[in-house]
């Protein structure tokens, strides 16, 4: 099999499309959602459809389930596996303001390196989530199908999570507060019932960005956020993301579809580790403009 001589890493959590994860040869090193006495790898054993709709099942008093990012252990097999065909892996995390996730690769970072002496590895804080995350990765995995060096790969990388932009709205706070990842939205769990918020991403955190009385008019806020943020920029790449609201994903997409011009668009679920703490029926957009 063909491989790329620059090796792609990341955890699941950047909801990349399973399509473009195998194209690109990209390993994905599975988070872990805990339900119960199950123990389940993030987008293997649990699937984000069956699992949006698990959680719309769930009573309001119910607890929620928990997760937790890969073990040194299991981002050192993912780079094992890498390691068969390259010596130079550009790993890409999770915020490290939210999760775990970027501590436990520089670990598993270096006991491969020890093992194997040759072995280069970047690993990329991407301060990002989902497929703002996402985005970083599959752009890093396209410049490496073109056999870009390990420095070209990792600064592209970089590059592509520093502009990349999550929007997201649903109608409630309370799986982001319960999951304690609420961040600087704190203030808006309180709101009145009919508000939906807007949240994003702010130096790796999650930050309260607008709020809106309806879904209309929260799908209306987040283009005008969109558009002030990506100025004259012609060149927009731009994913859908959702937890079990498809359905909203297509009524979003005629306010993009009328609003910008984007040379490329996805639709992708949200990975059940982070619809944990988003919910269902949340709905949202990453994108990056060059």
């Amino acid at each position: 099999m063909k491989t790329n001589r620059v090796g792609i890493l990341t955890d699941s959590t950047a909801s990349i499309p399973h399509y473009l994860a195998a194209e690109l040869q990209i390993e994905i090193v599975p988070c872990q959602v805990i339900r119960g006495a199950e123990n389940l790898r993030d987008g293997i054993d649990v699937k984000p459809q069956p699992f949006a709709e698990y959680l719309a099942s769930l009573k309001s008093d119910a607890k929620l389930p928990t997760t937790s990012f890969p073990s040194p252990g299991e981002y050192v097999e993912g780079f094992m596996k890498l390691a068969e065909h390259t010596r130079e892996i550009v790993a890409l995390t999770i915020t490290s303001k939210g999760s775990g996730a970027y501590q436990s690769c520089m670990t598993a970072a270096e006991m491969v390196r020890a093992e194997i002496s040759d072995m280069n590895i970047q690993v990329v804080d991407t301060l990002q989530v989902a497929m703002a995350h996402g985005w970083a990765v599959i752009e890093a995995g396209r410049l490496a199908a073109k056999h870009g060096t390990l420095a070209q790969v990792t600064e592209r990388a970089q590059d592509v999570a520093r502009k990349a932009i999550l929007i997201q709205t649903a109608d409630t706070l309370r799986y982001l507060y319960m999951g304690g990842r609420i961040g600087h939205a704190q203030h808006l769990v309180g709101s009145l019932l009919d508000i939906k918020p807007l949240i994003g991403m702010v130096n790796g955190e999650i930050s309260a960005l607008a709020t809106a009385r309806s879904r209309p008019r929260a799908y209306a806020r987040m283009v005008q956020l969109a558009r002030e943020r990506i100025a004259n920029a012609r060149h927009v790449h731009l994913a859908f993301t959702h937890c079990g609201a498809e359905g909203q994903i297509e009524i979003l997409r005629d306010f993009y579809f009328r609003e910008l011009n984007c040379i490329e668009e996805m639709t992708t679920p949200l990975s059940p580790a982070l619809a944990v703490h988003s919910g269902p029926g949340t709905v949202g957009i990453c994108f990056f403009a060059e």
